[in-house]
């Protein structure tokens, strides 16, 4: 049975590969077999375990019952292997929130009781497959959860393959504009591109009011132009990334503690995503706004906590706190 988790506003299914091979659906005995030939299987996994069904489907609700689906392990022990699969059928490279889902599913399983390696195999031209994230339970502010590796992020750009945007300042910082985005608001000219397993372009904006709204972002006039910037062909417009990226907006508020909304490559706007938050902190943190520690990263589906680990001016890598409980 596919078990449904929430993190952060977040909620994927967990199902097993063999769960999926029973239910008729052909998944590979491997990861990265399965990744290889994802356009075979993927979308009839989502239709079958993220659909409504029989549940009644709430009013304004998206289209799927939940964000995503986790497949996996593909082993009975460390390191577990799995694919994230976005409701459009896509493999996403990362995700915080599905990492931290994911580990919790095995942890109720018994198959995960210490620090151990989670393996994301996905089919992205433009990265290394699988991406690795080292994943250990601990507790912050008495809340049980998980800190997750992220590694040293990749600035600018290259990092994501992005083209056709032009160089801008925000003070002495160097930061992209995305003609696209400053069209939709002349606020939001200021954007840094960050790679951390997923590609992410973070738009940085002076007042929390220029942030825009997540059910703004669901009306077709501004979905649909989102869309097109933020999904890879064919059913977005792969500009600027060709393999699409997600996309943030981030304000401060406090001494390291800023405001943000994400609208998701393969998925649209959503409450919370954690790469998305981690990506935002190095974002705030490269242009001056945040200091290097601990920083707050509020999104309407809860308060992200992530740790940007630095030496004098010099960002070494980012860890990402995250929780998740069983929905019922």
């Amino acid at each position: 049975m596919t078990l449904f988790y929430d993190a952060r506003g977040n909620i994927y299914g967990v199902v097993s590969p063999a769960l999926l091979r029973r239910r008729g659906i052909a998944v590979p005995d491997s990861a990265s077999q399965a990744a290889a030939v994802r356009s075979a299987w993927a979308a009839s996994a989502i239709e079958a375990e993220c659909g409504w069904g029989a549940i009644p489907r709430p009013a304004h609700a998206k289209a799927h019952r939940c964000d995503g689906l986790l497949v996996g392990p593909f082993q009975a022990e460390p390191p577990f292997d799995l694919l994230i699969v976005n409701t459009d059928g896509t493999l996403a490279e990362r995700s915080g929130n599905g990492l931290t889902i994911f580990a919790q599913a095995l942890t109720d399983q018994g198959a995960m009781t210490e620090a151990c390696e989670l393996r994301v195999h996905h089919d992205k031209s433009d990265a290394l497959s699988p991406v690795a994230t080292r994943v250990e339970p601990a507790v912050h502010e008495q809340v049980a959860g998980f800190w997750l590796t992220l590694g040293l992020p990749e600035f600018g750009p290259s990092a994501v393959g992005a083209s056709g945007v032009n160089q801008t300042f925000l003070g002495d910082i160097e930061l992209s504009r995305v003609p696209a985005l400053t069209a939709l608001d002349p606020q939001w000219r200021h954007s840094q591109f960050v790679r951390v397993g997923n590609p992410h372009c973070v738009t940085l904006v002076e007042q929390l009011s220029a942030l825009p709204d997540n059910q703004q972002m669901q009306q077709p006039s501004l979905f649909d132009v989102l869309k097109a910037i933020a999904f890879a062909p064919p059913t977005g417009a792969g500009q600027p990334c060709v393999a699409g990226v997600n996309l943030q907006w981030v304000a401060r508020q406090s001494a390291n503690r800023v405001v943000a909304r994400v609208f998701e490559r393969g998925e649209g706007p959503t409450a919370s995503s954690g790469t998305s938050a981690s990506a935002v902190a190095c974002a705030a943190w490269r242009a001056g706004w945040v200091e290097g520690g601990e920083v707050s990263v509020v999104m309407p589906g809860g308060t992200a906590p992530v740790r940007l680990h630095t030496h004098a001016d010099t960002l070494l890598s980012v860890s990402l706190f995250g929780a998740a409980r069983a929905q019922a």
